[in-house]
């Protein structure tokens, strides 16, 4: 064997996106033991960073050792036991696996399905949930096979009239657009390092609500999940100085979630919303212009991950791959109902840049012009820089 050294890309796909050199950095510290008294210093900094970063002062905050699917798998085997009743808008694929988690925990699953590429219908969900006893309505905020956000506080806002518990996938949202958990009255809200916070993939942030934490402790069995069973994980995350093993901590992607929260407080999570907005409205207008289409509708569009329609007659996978072997660039494909149909393009962290857009748009004007596509380059970059001037 010998060292693997990977090519350098750049990330504008669905996620991971471009991790910034100084939390590539933070990675290469010096490892300690997990339970090194300064290691948990840096615990409690990074709780009450996330505390912040989610605005939910009152929630339990941790970053759950594995990606964003661990905080989805989470939520819903925590909270969810045989029988209980569990509603789920899908709109996309994570709202699909939503449901398909919920039904392993032993809930009876009720989804409210809609058209890939539309935002959850509140008035929808609200029926369903309505219909009978409901412990759990999850949704996704962000949906990243469809580029679609949702209305998070009246979702969540429904679940409490009806005394359901609710679960909100962030994994997308969080550092990208508005993200507040307090202002939701959200129960279990998860996101994940990947994707605008711009740190390696692997772990996955959560927030739970008093509300939560006390369906928790008053289960009538065990979680059907040993290393995500709150009840366990918390002896470990739950107080400072009184800590018991539980695992061993991802001690290196901690460091890096700890640099990636620094640098986003740095900027300001405001600027940072600001940022992720024109980089969005400048690719977008730089899509049009060159003769595209987005899938979602304006007012329903994630800023940090933007679904482009592929023209008729074009090969996607050929688009794709130009631009990886001429650009070294890497955008994402359709997925479930969406594959072979869009391109995503992820404007995330670090990969939120004017230079990023502009770099985009070239690459894909050129590789569409490979295919007989009249995509006019100029074009694009001229109404891009519009909206970045």
């Amino acid at each position: 064997m010998q060292s693997f050294q990977p090519p350098r890309r750049i990330l504008m796909g669905p996620g991971p996106s471009d991790v910034s050199p100084r939390v590539l950095s933070a990675l290469a510290r010096p490892t300690i033991g997990h339970l090194d008294p300064a290691f948990q210093d840096l615990m409690e900094e990074i709780k009450a960073a996330l505390q912040r970063l989610f605005n939910a002062p009152d929630h339990a905050c941790v970053p759950l050792p594995a990606p964003g699917t661990a905080g989805m798998e989470a939520a819903l085997m925590n909270l969810l036991e045989p029988g209980d009743r569990c509603v789920v808008a899908v709109n996309g694929a994570f709202g699909g696996r939503m449901a398909d988690m919920a039904g392993r925990a032993g809930a009876t699953v009720v989804t409210v399905d809609h058209d890939w590429g539309l935002a959850v219908d509140v008035a929808r969900c609200e029926a369903a949930i309505a219909e009978a006893p409901t412990k759990v309505f999850a949704f996704v905020h962000a949906e990243t096979s469809t580029g679609a956000r949702s209305d998070a506080a009246s979702l969540c806002a429904i679940a409490r009239k009806h005394g359901a518990l609710s679960v909100v996938d962030c994994v997308t949202s969080l550092g990208g657009i508005v993200v507040d958990v307090a202002g939701w009255d959200a129960d279990v809200v998860y996101s994940g390092t990947q994707k605008c916070l711009s740190a390696p993939p692997g772990l996955s942030p959560i927030a739970l609500s008093k509300r939560a934490q006390a369906a928790i402790s008053g289960r009538k069995e065990k979680v059907r999940n040993w290393l995500l069973d709150f009840n366990l994980l918390m002896s470990y995350w739950g107080g400072e100085g009184g800590r018991t093993y539980h695992h061993t901590a991802p001690i290196n992607a901690l460091y890096g979630l700890h640099e990636a929260l620094v640098a986003i407080f740095e900027e300001g999570q405001q600027a940072a919303i600001v940022r992720h907005a024109q980089a969005h409205e400048a690719l977008v207008a730089g899509i049009e212009a060159a003769g595209l289409s987005m899938l979602v509708a304006a007012r329903d569009r994630l800023p940090q991950l933007n679904t482009v329609i592929v023209p008729d007659g074009v090969d996607e996978a050929a688009v794709r791959a130009h631009v990886l072997k001429a650009w070294d660039l890497e955008i994402g494909a359709g997925i479930g109902a969406l594959k072979g149909k869009v391109w995503r393009i992820g404007l995330m962290g670090a990969s939120a840049t004017p230079w990023h857009v502009r770099l985009c748009l070239t690459a894909l004007c050129e590789a569409l012009a490979a295919q007989g596509f009249a995509a006019d380059a100029k074009a694009a970059l001229a109404a891009a820089d519009k909206k970045l001037a």
